[in-house]
């Protein structure tokens, strides 16, 4: 059967052999990978009313890759990143296949053709420092989990962290002695090393002091120990920006996500003067570009930048040409 059907051994050495041994891909990425498979094979099963296990290599072509990806789009509701990224784990399935069944170069051929969509690059959506404030000020402190999400929070606008560096903070990556920082690890697991204010070291101690952890242990858990998800706090994040909506009214029209705080204290830390090199290297930005995206996105220092450009003197004497009586005489023979 497998010989006749090579495309099970197929997808199990890309998983075990080619992105955990040879690429040493992260869990995440294969986590990725793996639900853009699931979704695409349901997809395709359905499409071709067989069931999953009866699918071969040669029922993924590239129309049926293009339709995988429309249906998204559209009736997923998925964005173009999200379109992008599935494309993504497809692509590298059939990069590999290319090289392990020259029989199907021609069919992965067409399926790494598939272009890449462009989305339409908008401004970040940033937090106003007293926007900040506010969402800040809601988590309820003398509870347990009000001080975990008030912490969490705090961090991550400390920090500028990913929402999933965060969630994978341990008491080891910390240094709670001064100079306090802590240690991310971001995209590409880069490492990097951001500073602390004296008031978060605080409250990560008082939530350890609270919720003891091993030292590698996440510090972000639920009720039962478990670590948080981020579509977890992304759920407790909408109901205090719901509630801080009552005392700052713009939130009420800003997308707010765990993302917003990475781009707030981009913008907030371009506000106050900080070079731009100090803020990729805080933020783990692989190009300058991304970080001047922020510059950009700052109303207030682009403010600055208008006030220090003087307007033109204005001249009162006529310019040359209206001066030049004989030359317009001159003209007027013509």
């Amino acid at each position: 059967m497998n010989k006749a059907n090579p495309f099970p051994n197929l997808m199990r050495a890309f998983f075990y052999e080619w992105l955990v041994e040879q690429r040493n891909a992260s869990v995440h990425t294969v986590r990725s990978y793996r639900d853009t498979w699931r979704l695409f094979l349901r997809f395709t099963a359905q499409r071709t009313k067989k069931t999953v296990a009866m699918i071969t290599l040669a029922d993924l072509t590239a129309r049926d890759v293009a339709a995988f990806l429309r249906h998204t789009e559209q009736e997923r509701g998925g964005t173009i990143g999200t379109r992008n990224c599935r494309l993504a784990a497809i692509r590298s399935f059939f990069n590999f296949v290319a090289t392990r069944d020259p029989a199907s170069v021609a069919q992965c051929a067409e399926i790494l053709n598939i272009p890449v969509k462009r989305a339409p690059v908008s401004e970040p959506c940033y937090l106003e420092p007293a926007e900040v404030a506010a969402i800040l000020a809601q988590p309820d402190r003398s509870t347990l989990e009000g001080m975990r999400d008030h912490t969490l929070l705090s961090f991550l606008y400390n920090s500028g962290a990913r929402i999933q560096e965060a969630l994978d903070l341990c008491p080891d990556m910390i240094r709670f002695e001064s100079p306090s920082c802590v240690r991310l690890t971001g995209k590409g697991r880069k490492e990097r090393i951001c500073p602390l204010w004296p008031e978060t070291v605080l409250l990560l101690k008082t939530l350890l002091e609270r919720k003891p952890r091993a030292p590698d242990q996440r510090l972000f858990v639920n009720r039962y120990g478990e670590p948080l998800s981020a579509s977890g706090v992304r759920f407790k994040l909408a109901g205090y920006v719901k509630a801080a909506a009552g005392t700052e009214p713009l939130l009420h029209t800003k997308h707010v996500t765990p993302h917003s705080f990475r781009h707030a204290t981009a913008v907030h830390l371009v506000s106050a003067g900080v070079d731009v090199t100090v803020i990729r290297s805080w933020l783990g930005h692989v190009s300058l570009d991304t970080t001047n995206h922020y510059a950009k996105a700052n109303l207030e220092t682009k403010r600055k930048a208008l006030d220090q450009v003087s307007l033109p003197a204005t001249t009162v004497q006529p310019p040359s040409w209206k001066r030049d009586a004989s030359l317009l005489a001159w003209l007027d023979t013509l």
